[in-house]
């Protein structure tokens, strides 16, 4: 055999191979010893391969004086497995290769952690070993999955026109509302550069350069707390952009990109809608499922009742309505059989969170229980039951107060709700678009309007609705998409015009002068002729979490920090030497 290493992977093998002489190297995965007998899985990146020593191969010695993840190299013969023995479960489960002779590259000293087994590990351990984490088979899996998902993105994406482009990575500060990693100048004394947030302004400024449809798979730096569904520090998202369109454009290029991705990696999961994702409208979205990120694989929806407790003789939520608050209802369907401490455990858990609680009915065989429903009259509760076609066996809660926070509550406890009674549908990804978001809102703390979501966004009316309307009023070309309640990107119809821009940030109290100040360079390039455009930016880390199925996006991350934000395998963040921090003319203070 001419390879030192091997003529086989350890995923290669099987019963066409049966009596080759072979060559394998990898990683001591697991050793049986059966007394004269030591069986090894021998396992690479693309496998698993059964290895066999007895006492009539010098491989039993050294096979035997080996720790689990030492690294050999094999040189013996295929055999067939026989009956029982073989391993239908494993791609080379039919053959094993009877070792002639072996031959040690590297020696494991004692694991800090087990790679054999998908048992739970610390959090800090796995981190602080993660070249050991990423030998274990799930981990190592998703990675994989990882690697294909932006494979398949830049191919469709390229199938649709787009042109990959990759925008600075070291720029200055962005305004898209989260802190800056700051990178300080050697040659510039006391100036920064900023690692982007995201390329927002440089992807706005191809489509002004004429390119028309860019993307690039974007690596975004943001001072952040860790999430779930959020990592510190960076994260990528398929960033793009075009030029010439309206939102309809926009929607129809990415939605078979994003579908079909899912699709191929969906492993027998439904993919819904097969067409065109839902619009849904951010109002309607607020009031019926209570979030602007719904999950649309839970069939319950939330109804405003406010109207119907007006004049009530539940004093509480006539108070509420009448003092300009609102009152939401939330379904349990079949809930009769519950026990009450079904509904006082979901009026806890209210309470928990931080609000005042979860009103609730309950109601078997058409007979209504609860103070809500007593105060309230059995006729009103009965007709309200009939307007929301609720039956005689169905509960129902309440979220009630101002607007934002009732909303909420009551988007929160839909959820619990479909969880705790097991109606959110399984094994499928359910798309749609946010659409017609508010282009600005009344910040109470500083007495103003302000923007609500994206500033650079064009209005919807343009320059006529932001001379004529009450602000709070106007709506912006602003959407999300979103999957199974997972926000995977913001995007916008792009404000291209530098009037509209100026009329735009005067109502939220900027000047002309603070525009041209802060956005210097789009303002600029705004005034030599730019197109229309718009885009988006799918977060690659979340996609790969949703196909993956994992709770937590650091089992999608090659390498990840922990929630503090450190890298515990490389030591970083770490301080600064002191001829480091004098080449940068800066000092530690504090």
């Amino acid at each position: 055999m001419s390879h030192p290493y091997r003529s086989h992977n350890c995923g290669a093998l099987g019963v066409a191979e049966v009596g080759a002489e072979v060559r394998l190297s990898g990683w001591v995965h697991r050793k049986r010893d059966h007394g004269g007998v030591l069986f090894v899985d021998l396992r690479d990146h693309y496998g698993i391969t059964q290895i066999v020593a007895d006492s009539d191969t010098p491989a039993l010695a050294v096979l035997e004086g080996l720790r689990v993840e030492s690294v050999v190299t094999i040189d013996g013969v295929v055999k067939s497995r026989r009956g029982d023995t073989v391993n239908t479960g494993l791609a080379t489960g039919a053959i094993e290769v009877f070792a002639r002779a072996a031959t040690v590259i590297s020696r494991a000293e004692e694991l800090p952690m087990p790679v054999a087994g998908e048992q739970d590990y610390p959090e800090d351990i796995r981190l602080r070993y993660r070249f050991l984490d990423l030998r274990r088979e799930k981990v190592h899996a998703n990675m994989m999955l990882r690697a294909g998902v932006i494979a398949s993105l830049r191919q469709r994406m390229v199938a649709q026109g787009f042109t990959e482009f990759q925008t600075p990575i070291l720029t200055a500060s962005s305004p898209e509302g989260a802190r800056d990693y700051l990178v300080p100048s050697r040659v510039h004394p006391g100036k920064f550069y900023a690692l982007p947030q995201a390329p927002q302004m440089f992807k706005q400024l191809l489509m002004v350069a004429g390119f028309d449809r860019y993307f690039q798979i974007a690596p975004c730096f943001r001072d952040e707390d860790a999430r779930a569904d959020r990592s510190p520090g960076e994260f990528y998202q398929l960033d793009f952009e075009m030029s010439f369109v309206t939102q309809d454009d926009v929607f129809e290029a990415i939605e078979p990109v994003l579908a079909g991705v899912f699709a191929e990696f969906a492993n027998g999961r439904k993919v819904t809608p097969s067409g065109s994702f839902p619009r849904i409208p951010y109002a309607t979205s607020m009031l019926k499922y209570g979030s602007d990120k719904p999950d649309l694989r839970n069939p319950l929806l939330i109804s405003d009742v406010t109207e119907a407790f007006k004049g009530s003789g539940f004093g509480l939520f006539d108070r509420i309505a009448g003092e300009r608050g609102v009152v939401r209802a939330i379904p349990a369907p079949a809930t009769a059989e519950k026990s009450r401490k079904f509904f006082d455990e979901m009026n806890e858990w209210a309470r928990g969170e931080g609000h005042a609680g979860l009103g609730y009915v309950t109601r078997k065989a058409g007979e209504f229980g609860g103070p809500i429903a007593k105060n309230h009259g059995p006729d009103k509760m009965a007709a309200l039951y009939d307007t929301l076609g609720l039956g005689p066996d169905d509960g129902l809660f309440f979220a009630a107060g101002k607007e934002l926070p009732a909303s909420k509550l009551a988007g929160a406890a839909r959820t619990r709700i479909g969880e705790q009674l097991g109606l959110i549908a399984e094994n499928c990804f359910e798309f749609c678009w946010i659409v017609d978001f508010p282009m600005y809102e009344y910040d109470e703390d500083a007495k103003k309007v302000d923007f609500s979501h994206n500033p650079f966004s064009m209005p919807q009316g343009e320059l006529h609705a932001l001379e004529t309307m009450d602000p709070l009023d106007i709506k912006a070309w602003q959407y999300d998409i979103v999957c199974n309640g997972v926000e995977l990107s913001s995007g916008a119809i792009r404000n291209h015009r530098p009037d509209i821009m100026y009329k735009a940030f005067e109502i939220a109290g900027y000047s002309a002068a603070d525009v041209d100040a802060n956005f210097a360079g789009m303002m600029n390039a705004f005034k030599f002729g730019a197109p229309p455009h718009g885009g988006s930016a799918p977060g690659v880390d979340r996609i790969v979490m949703l196909l993956a199925d994992e709770p937590n996006i650091r089992e999608v991350v090659v390498f990840p920090m922990n929630q503090r934000a450190e890298d515990l395998m490389m030591g970083a963040p770490a301080p600064a030497t002191t001829r480091q921090l004098r080449e940068l003319s800066l000092r530690v203070v504090g």
